[in-house]
């Protein structure tokens, strides 16, 4: 059986003056990107990184980093070289013809282990989706990834033969995706309709990926889902019933993980997934407390959040791999835990705070109610959580926690025991 071929590529970057930070290519982003390239199976032989005012509109490093950038790949036996920021379709057709290398851009590298990672029909519909959206302005410019035939990185998802069809066809495809994923947003939503009518929280789980969301779902649920150590490595949303105490059980899910320069196509293309978070009674942001960079990812998913979440959400953030660190490094607060999802430490801590946030005004009662009014048992056990019922002979004594709305309509009924 013959063995599979490691691809090698050259990764490069432009830090210009007139980028947006977020736009910029750095030796930070350039190391994510290597990380990246070796999720997609292929591995980094050498990184360029250049200082210009501005990109070259034709071979966007400039004709000379250009040749360069040939001479590293011919002498690291490289057939790619991988770009951190965003090209055009002319760009990469330039490029391809001065390096004689595929060339892709951060956006493609993404999209790829995504099309890798997905395994529910959904999660392949949105990838689908995205790439689509991806590739059709560049057709055009697409040069050698266009022509290659066969396996490979940015080879993966829609085929060669859908892609080199006419742009109708590729836009009637498109309509249809989103017309598949307009369905399951619809069958979500029934989903949620009746989680709410059952008034169980939902709980979501955010973070920057490979932050060890999963891993985290995982100690907590007990659900088993694979948690390695490997960026994207959960698409599909994963949820799980948790019981955090006598009074309080969530639905728990677990989220794709954010990234810097995350391709607008595949966000709106998992709104379908994502938009669990504008839903979602509190988010949980899982925080890889052994991260260098830490901070700045932090403020890349606070950044997303704030375009998908309600703004009136409550957010904890949760410092997992506090095992890795000193304690002095882990930042504290009302809103802040440090846990090991790994090890199980800190984990009460995060049980009283979700339940601090998710039963503000919910308080434990004791009801005698007449016979009479048997119709609010049937409200209580929809609206509240029921602990116990006995039926006396002086009435009917339910216990629960019930909000302080609920509470109030049956004061006259309440009793102390």
């Amino acid at each position: 059986m013959e063995e599979h071929k490691i691809e090698r590529a050259v990764l490069c970057g432009l830090h210009a003056d007139c980028f947006k930070k977020e736009e910029q290519a750095t030796e930070q982003s350039l190391d994510e990107l290597e990380a990246l390239l070796e999720t997609a199976g292929g591995v980094c032989v050498a990184k360029v990184l250049q200082n210009r005012h501005g990109p070259d509109p034709h071979s966007f490093v400039g004709e000379g980093k250009a040749e360069e950038i040939c001479q590293l790949a011919a002498a690291h036996e490289a057939g790619m070289v991988i770009f951190d920021n965003e090209l055009s379709p002319s760009q990469i057709r330039a490029l391809e013809e001065i390096t004689g290398a595929t060339v892709l851009d951060r956006s493609a590298l993404i999209l790829d282990i995504f099309a890798q990672r997905a395994q529910t029909a959904e999660g392949r519909l949105q990838v689908e989706l995205a790439q689509y959206k991806y590739l059709l302005p560049k057709l055009s410019g697409m040069g050698k990834s266009m022509s290659r035939l066969g396996g490979g990185i940015g080879t993966r998802g829609p085929g060669e033969s859908k892609l080199e069809t006419d742009r109708r066809h590729i836009r009637a495809r498109i309509d249809r995706l989103e017309e598949e994923l307009a369905q399951v947003r619809k069958l979500r939503s029934v989903e949620r309709r009746r989680r709410q009518k059952n008034e169980i929280p939902v709980v979501a789980l955010v973070g920057y990926t490979n932050a060890g969301k999963s891993t985290l779902l995982n100690r907590l649920t007990g659900a088993n889902i694979p948690a390695n150590n490997r960026l994207f490595d959960t698409l599909d949303t994963t949820t799980r019933q948790l019981e955090v105490s006598d009074r309080l059980t969530v639905l728990l899910s677990d989220t794709v993980g954010f990234i810097s320069k995350l391709p607008h196509h595949l966000v709106e293309a998992f709104r379908a997934t994502l938009e669990e978070l504008s839903y979602a009674d509190l988010l949980i942001h899982v925080i890889d407390a052994a991260d260098p960079d830490r901070e700045e990812h932090i403020q890349v998913v606070d950044r997303l959040i704030g375009q998908l979440a309600d703004p009136e959400t409550p957010i904890l953030r949760c410092y997992n791999k506090a095992d890795l660190v000193e304690p002095e490094a882990l930042p504290v607060g009302s809103s802040n835990v440090s846990l090991s999802a790994r090890t199980g430490s800190g984990l009460e801590k995060l049980f009283a705070m979700m339940e601090r946030e998710l039963c503000r005004n919910v308080r434990r009662a004791v009801f005698l109610l007449p016979y009479s009014m048997g119709g609010q048992v049937e409200i209580l056990h929809d609206r509240a959580q029921v602990l116990r019922c006995e039926y006396r002979a002086e009435g009917i004594e339910i216990e629960a926690d019930c909000d302080e709305t609920l509470c109030g309509r049956l004061k006259q009924y309440e009793i102390n025991l």
